[in-house]
Parts: structure tokens; C-alpha cells; sequence
């Protein structure tokens, strides 16, 4: 950045490490003459560009007083140095516009992190109707950019758009972060693979509405900006108000996706809050959901946790249907407290019973959630998200609570704090089944932005209580994945969906941006509850085993062959749990409808190795999987894992340019290899 003393600092460079050295001793203006019918004062692309004195691009900022000070320009800058070298403060003002923006930058390894906040200094409300969290160039030859969308049950499905010197954007008002519009992308160079060329990513760490856009500029460079979308009026600050922007992680990498892929892994590593500080082996869950849905029978439970424990499961799951009148999704939500005809002695026979197995208990909560069937809502109508003269629409036969209700809050926490501090709960898995409609507070305002913010600060409390539970973040599956969530979680549950070939591409799409010890992946059962189709045990196992494994489906109706051959997965899962979660991912694609993925140290000293067909073969024989990320100098024994085939050797030069030779298989199966480096 070049600080030249007119305005915000200006964004000089962002991109692979060039060194001190490198950097030109002139001013970016004096690089610039001034083109034909411009303006006298040049003004290139700044860390916080402002609207209405010559800029007149996308502005980081639009806000106004009544109709007035529309425009903005910074006439002061202070740089505080957090860390030299590593994070920055800089505090702009403007005298005029009598506004203050702190504009935030740190950098951790390869993770740009920015933010700003803005205060309104004068002595008049000022209305805000964007602030960006951050902005960053990109170079002149990026030329697309990969966005991720879908929706429930078909989440993360990459689309590809051209960049060009139009506006490229991306927008989400379903008040959560929702399975449209995942909030990040990656954006590619020419030549940019999987594997290698220049290629860039952002996410925002935020799970309500947001906006992203990437933007040609008069320079032949591109700006990208990240932040919230602010509903009408979201954005009103009183005098001495404040506003602050989430955060937006950004990234630049030299080895393709993938680089992307593992730089934006250690930044959301950085920000997981483990109980005990560091991650623990992910243990093996089972979840009732699916196997019985609304039907909890006692005894039934306690037999299939008998059978989960005998198949090395580690935690067991209680999933909705357990609390007061829960016969069904058309009432309940909001009376936590169990059902007595279903647990007439209350929860604790069933976690005795599992704890005494020597498995861990979680159970299913949907907090921000009522059913105007309940207790709850009949008892406070006014507690629901509403507009006075609007109707009221349910989705899943419920409403949304007004999480910036103190009594709400309270409510709330007072109800899940019995339960965590009753029973010796591990593990909460906390659903929100719909986007959010008529979203306003008592009195009438938007309430998107701070419900987001709300909810947040139940999680914190909840956190601060009962440090060593564990959080599930769940939305219908994939509908609150991001770094925002990530920050009070644990997990992710990344798909209603757990059809296998579907999970494949699904799960492809998460690894771009989140690592996988935060991916839940589950055995389903066979036919697919959302397909109807049918896929083999390994299938469905093979394709779970990356994430953080578990099952979900009725144990009581496998046979014996099928709960050997999941107990023999389970162990399989424990022995490479470790390489799994730690260290880097890759992700390649072969030909004729070949994908694979590995997981291995930086190095590649050892790399665990998935190879999926997904189509049938087309080709009379199989192409070879090329493997970029070997070392080439080095050998690696290649042995193939739960097949009984023999081990071979094989140069990195060799798998690398050549490939790995792989036997015909069938469509929907997979094979895993382990890779060890020679000395």
C-alpha cells in the first residue's frame, strides 16, 4: 500500500511475495500520466475508495445525512502498526462528512484478513447503505471467477462467469447465509489449474446477507469487495454510532484451487475454538435423524445405540422428535423440555444408557426456531420475527424468534442451559430449517443484521457456560456454512443430502473453502432418502470418510454381513482419522469420469489417496491419475488399501506427469491408496 497523503492509502500490489526490493521507488501517479478528459487529480484504486470526489467506480462506502454529505474524502490518515509488518490500523477521517472509518488489515501466513468499522462523528443521524468489509485489486489477467450455489439438499455447485470491465456480482437476502449464495469465490488466471497457476479466493466471515462484487477498473485491474447487505434502514447510525463490518479473508496462491484450498484451510484452522484448545480425533457420530425421523421409541434407541457401540461408534446423536408434543414438524418448536410420552422419566434413562456404553450424547436444538403451535407461542405471540398488518408465512410449518429480544435471549439460554447443565450433554447440534420473512423487531425496523448478531451472542454465552460442549452448525444442511459460524463451532453439517454421488460433488465444494475435520459426512442409508437411489456400503463409506465420518441410518435393520463391513470402515476411519484432518487437501480431476482427492502432510511424505469414479467408463482402457503434488525426485510405495492388491513403486516425476494406472471399476465406486515417500 502507498501512502501519499490525498485520501486512504492506495492499494500499490496485492499478490505472490515479490520482496521489499521489488517494489518501484515512484509513486503510483508518477507511473500514470493523466489520460485525455480526466480529471487533474488521478485517483487509482485505495484500501477504502469513497464515492462523489472523483471516484467513480464501486465505492467502499455510501452513506448520506437527509439527502446531504453524500460524498466522502478522506482528509486525514493515521497508520497504526498492530504487529510490524503484519497488521495494520488505519484510521481515516473526514472532516467535512464528519465520519471515521477504521480500515483493519492483518496478515497471518498466506490469509489477508480485513475489516473496517465506521463512526459517525457529526451531530445528525447518518444513513449507511454500504460498507464494504474489504477490497482488494486483482491483476488485469484474471478471467474468471468461480462462485458456489445450489440449493437445499443440492448445495456448492461451482459456476463459472468471464470477468470483463463491466461489475460482476453476487448477492444473498434470504437472511441467512443460505445454500444459494455461498459468500466467497475463487477467482483464475490464464493457464490457472487445479494445481498450479495464479489464482485467488475471499470468503466473508459472516452467516446472514451479504454482497460480492468484482469490478473492471479504468487501469486494467479488477476490485473485489466484500460486506453485508443492509436491508433499509440496517444502516442508520445516531451521532457517535458505530458500524463494523465482519471480516473478509482473502488469499492469493501460485499453486492453483488447491492452494487456494489449503491456504483458506489454515485460516479457518486459526479461528476453530476447540474446547480444550486444540482438536481432539474427530470421534464417530451416529444420528437418529433419518432412521426414525419423529419416532423415538425408548427401547428401540437404547438397542441401536447398543448396536453403534458394538460397531465403534463414539457419539450418539439425539436428533429432533424428542421435546413436548414433537410428533411431527407442525408444532413444538420452542418447548425444549422432553416429551413425556415418548421419555416419561425424561432424558436421563436414554443418556445413562448411552454413557454407559461409553459413548458421548448429543442432541438436536433448533433454538431460533417456533412452531405458532406450541407452548411458547401461545404464550408470547409477539416473540416471532413480524410486521404489524403483514401476514405471517411459515416455512416448515414454523417462524423465526426475534433473537434481539433480551426476553428472547434469556429464554432461550435459559432453557438450553438446564438441559447442558442437567444432563451431560456433549454435543449440540443447532439447526435453522428456513430463510427469514417479515423480519422486523418491535418496532417495525430490519432485523436481518442484528438477528445475525444475536444469535452470535447466544452461541458466545452458551460457550462462555459450558466451555467443553461441542456445536454443530446446521441450516437445512449446507444453509449456514461460513467463517462467521465457524468461529463458535465445531462442525458443519454439509447436506441434507446424503446421497453419496451427490455428496462427492457437494463435499468437493465445501473443501474449496473449509477444511475437512469441520465437514460432518455420514453413511446414509441405501436407497437415498432424497434420490431413491442405490449405492453399495463402500460407496456410501468411502465417500464419508474424508469428512468427519459418522452414521445415519436404522442399525437395527442391517444384517450381519453389512454391520461387519461398517464396523471394518469405523476402524478403518480411527487408524487415518489423524492424516485426514491435518495437513493439506488436494483435489484433481482425471479423464472419462475420474475425480480424486488427497490428504497428506505438505511434504507429500505420506498421502491418503481417494480415486471415485462417478460415471461409467466410456474409454476401452483407464487413463492413468496424474498426481502433481508428488515430489518428483523421490520414490513412493503405492499400496493400494482395503482391496488385497499389491503395492508398487513408482518415481513422483512418474506419477506425476505419467499418472497412477488404475484398474477398470464401475461407476459410483472408489479406491484408496496410501503413498509413502521414500527417504
Amino acid at each position: 500500500m502507498e501512502l501519499d497523503g490525498q485520501g486512504a492509502p492506495l492499494w500499490r500490489y496485492w499478490g505472490p511475495l515479490l520482496g521489499k526490493a521489488a517494489v518501484p521507488r515512484r509513486s503510483i501517479r508518477e507511473e500514470r500520466p493523466t489520460p485525455s478528459f480526466s480529471l487533474d487529480l488521478d485517483q487509482p484504486l485505495s484500501v477504502f475508495p469513497t464515492f462523489g470526489v472523483g471516484w467513480f467506480e464501486q465505492s467502499a462506502l455510501l452513506a448520506h445525512r437527509q439527502g446531504r454529505r453524500f460524498e466522502q474524502f478522506f482528509t486525514q490518515c493515521d497508520v497504526e502498526w498492530v504487529v510490524a509488518g503484519r497488521s495494520v490500523r488505519l484510521r481515516l477521517r473526514d472532516a467535512l462528512a464528519e465520519v471515521a472509518v477504521i480500515v483493519s488489515l492483518k496478515l497471518d501466513d498466506d490469509a489477508l484478513t480485513l475489516s473496517s468499522e465506521l463512526t459517525n462523528l457529526g451531530e445528525t443521524e447518518l444513513d449507511v447503505q454500504w460498507l464494504a468489509a474489504g477490497v482488494v485489486p486483482l491483476p488485469g489477467d484474471a478471467d474468471v471467477v468461480r462462485s458456489y450455489g445450489g440449493r437445499h439438499i443440492s448445495e456448492f455447485h461451482p459456476q463459472d462467469d468471464r470477468l470483463h470491465r463491466g461489475l460482476w456480482r453476487r448477492e444473498n437476502r434470504r437472511g441467512l447465509t443460505s445454500h444459494d449464495n455461498f459468500p466467497g469465490a475463487v477467482v483464475t488466471t490464464p493457464g490457472c489449474t487445479a494445481h498450479e497457476g495464479l489464482a485467488y479466493g475471499a470468503q466473508l466471515a459472516w452467516s446472514g446477507n451479504h454482497v460480492q462484487t468484482i469490478e473492471g477498473l479504468n487501469d486494467g485491474r479488477f476490485q473485489w469487495q466484500m460486506g453485508v447487505w443492509l436491508a433499509p434502514g440496517e444502516g442508520f447510525l445516531a451521532p457517535g454510532g458505530t458500524l463494523a463490518s465482519p471480516e473478509m479473508v482473502a488469499t492469493c496462491s501460485m499453486r492453483g484451487l488447491n492452494g487456494v484450498a489449503q491456504n483458506f484451510h489454515k485460516a479457518a484452522r486459526a479461528r476453530l475454538n476447540w474446547p480444550t484448545g486444540s482438536m481432539r480425533p474427530r470421534p464417530v457420530s451416529f444420528n437418529t435423524w433419518e432412521g426414525n425421523y419423529f419416532d423415538h421409541w425408548l427401547d428401540d434407541l437404547k438397542a441401536q445405540a447398543e448396536i453403534a457401540a458394538e460397531l465403534g461408534v463414539e457419539r450418539f446423536v439425539l436428533d429432533d422428535g424428542w421435546f413436548q408434543g414433537r410428533q411431527n414438524d407442525r408444532s413444538s418448536l420452542g418447548d425444549w423440555w422432553p416429551d413425556k410420552s415418548k421419555y416419561p422419566d425424561g432424558l436421563g434413562p436414554l443418556i445413562g444408557h448411552v454413557r454407559g456404553l461409553g459413548l458421548e450424547f448429543g442432541l438436536w436444538v433448533e433454538p431460533e426456531m417456533v412452531n405458532p403451535d406450541s407452548d411458547l407461542s401461545r404464550a408470547h405471540p409477539d416473540w416471532a420475527l413480524q410486521i404489524p398488518g403483514r401476514p405471517l408465512i411459515t416455512a416448515r410449518n414454523q417462524l423465526v424468534l426475534d433473537m434481539t429480544r433480551s426476553d428472547v435471549g434469556d429464554y432461550l439460554f435459559s432453557r438450553l442451559d438446564h438441559l447442558l447443565t442437567e444432563h451431560p450433554i456433549a454435543y449440540l447440534k443447532w439447526d435453522h430449517n428456513r430463510d427469514l420473512t417479515t423480519a422486523g423487531t418491535s418496532d417495525g425496523r430490519a432485523a436481518y443484521l442484528a438477528q445475525v448478531s444475536a444469535t452470535y451472542a447466544l452461541l458466545d454465552r452458551l460457550r462462555t457456560k459450558h466451555p467443553g460442549v461441542e456445536i454443530e452448525a446446521c441450516a437445512g444442511g449446507g444453509g449456514r456454512i461460513d467463517l462467521g459460524i465457524l468461529a463458535r463451532t465445531h462442525r458443519f453439517w454439509t447436506s441434507d443430502c446424503i446421497d453419496a454421488r451427490s455428496r462427492v460433488e457437494i463435499q468437493r465444494g465445501f473443501l474449496q473453502f473449509l477444511p475437512p475435520e469441520v465437514m460432518g459426512a455420514h453413511v446414509g442409508a441405501s436407497p437415498a432418502h432424497t434420490t431413491s437411489r442405490m449405492q453399495s456400503l463402500n460407496f456410501r463409506a468411502a465417500t464419508a470418510l474424508p469428512g468427519h465420518f459418522g452414521v445415519e441410518l436404522n442399525l437395527r435393520g442391517l444384517d450381519q454381513e453389512e454391520c461387519a463391513e461398517l464396523k471394518s470402515w469405523i476402524e478403518f476411519y480411527k487408524t487415518w482419522r489423524d492424516r485426514l484432518h491435518s495437513g493439506a487437501v488436494w483435489m484433481g480431476e482425471g479423464t472419462d469420469g475420474l475425480v480424486w482427492q488427497a490428504h497428506g502432510d505438505v511434504e507429500a511424505h505420506e498421502v491418503l489417496l481417494f480415486v471415485t469414479r462417478l460415471d461409467p467408463q466410456t474409454l476401452r482402457h483407464s487413463v492413468p491419475v496424474r498426481l502433481p503434488m508428488l515430489d518428483h525426485p523421490s520414490v513412493y510405495r503405492v499400496e493400494p488399501l482395503r482391496s488385497g492388491a499389491s503395492a508398487i513403486e513408482a518415481s513422483g516425476a512418474w506419477l506425476a506427469s505419467h499418472g497412477l494406472a488404475v484398474s477398470p471399476m464401475q461407476a459410483e465406486k472408489c479406491r484408496i491408496y496410501l503413498l509413502r515417500r521414500g527417504a
